[in-house]
């Protein structure tokens, strides 16, 4: 093994995320994958899994038990696992002094009660407080020393990287934005339901979640923490008949002396030193330029007194196990493009 490189364990390698994180970890010049762990369901070969993976990865998903991740002396974990499930492994992982990276949501809301009232009891308060929002274009310098990153949703991600540099320049009214945004049923995961059975979701658009959807508490700490002062959001998701890729389309009203041109300077101010943030100045966002990449592409105008913002990412990859691995780089002193083009 090459001196540079840090060993990584995945638990949760049998779903979407897990499955990306496992194909572009195998790419990483830096990372070696030592072993993959999950629940007793899919204790099978990864090839068994994702075919793709034949003569890719030779690996077999292993039971998730503490004493067998501590054997392979991995610095890290990523953790793809649904959300209640990695707050009983976090605290196992810290212990053993192993630093981690969760892609569920149970490390990402700051507050407990709020936690609580959107998913279920947290019982990781302790963690809970020293997890590190990762969400590497506002809170790297945090990343760069956590022992604990929560990966940001998918929709957070494609909501915040717009608005953000955008209410940091004061040219938005922090109150009646509307997000409307669209995702491919990839976001759902892999486990098979009714809603996702293919005469059900093909040729079919739809919206859920009305006024209640999880990631609206999470998109409103995020922009609050960055801009300094309460941000309040209405967020609108809708499920669209395609495999990957998200699209959010978002409304707010200007700021006195706002200009198409001054938000579009926002923007490029804030991203053009930015790896993975696209400006687009004469392309619209669309899900097709950013599919199986990690960019989120962003734009901005002026429509009818209304500030019209969109953005556009892959939310398996900037939504999750691509974001996942930026953190990575960061937490490593990696350039945090490593293994990502």
């Amino acid at each position: 093994m090459a001196s540079n490189k840090i060993r990584i364990v995945l638990v949760g390698g049998s779903g979407y995320a897990g499955f990306e994180a496992v194909r572009w970890l195998g790419r990483h010049p830096n990372a070696e994958l030592v072993g993959v762990f999950g629940s007793s369901k899919n204790l099978v070969p990864l090839d068994e899994l994702y075919p793709l993976l034949t003569k890719q990865v030779s690996m077999r998903q292993e039971l998730f038990e503490i004493e067998s991740v501590k054997k392979l002396s991995p610095e890290l974990v990523i953790l793809c696992v649904p959300h209640k499930v990695a707050m009983s492994y976090v605290p196992l992982l810290r212990e053993a002094g192993i630093r981690c990276i969760d892609l569920s949501a149970d490390y990402r809301i700051a507050s407990a009660e709020i936690y609580e009232k959107w998913y279920c009891p947290h019982t990781d308060t302790e963690h809970l407080k020293e997890a590190v929002y990762g969400l590497p274009e506002f809170f790297s310098s945090e990343i760069r020393s956590a022992n604990l990153v929560a990966n940001p949703g998918c929709y957070p991600t494609c909501s915040v990287l717009p608005l953000a540099p955008v209410l940091k320049a004061g040219l938005i009214e922090p109150t009646g934005i509307v997000i409307n945004a669209i995702s491919g049923v990839s976001g759902a995961g892999r486990t098979p339901s009714q809603k996702f059975h293919f005469p059900d979701r093909n040729e079919n658009f739809e919206p859920y979640g009305v006024g209640n959807h999880r990631h609206m508490p999470e998109i409103e700490q995020t922009l609050t923490t960055i801009l300094g002062g309460a941000v309040e959001v209405l967020f609108q998701p809708h499920l669209s008949p395609m495999d990957r890729g998200m699209l959010c389309s978002i409304y707010a009203r200007p700021a006195a002396g706002a200009t198409a041109q001054k938000i579009m300077e926002a923007l490029h101010a804030e991203y053009d030193s930015k790896p993975f943030v696209r400006v687009r100045d004469d392309v619209l966002p669309a899900t097709k330029y950013v599919s199986y990449t990690n960019y989120c592409d962003v734009t901005a105008t002026l429509a009818k007194g209304t500030v019209v913002l969109f953005s556009a990412l892959d939310n398996l990859l900037k939504g999750a196990s691509g974001q996942a691995i930026q953190n990575m780089n960061i937490m490593f002193g990696f350039e945090e493009t490593t293994g990502l083009y």
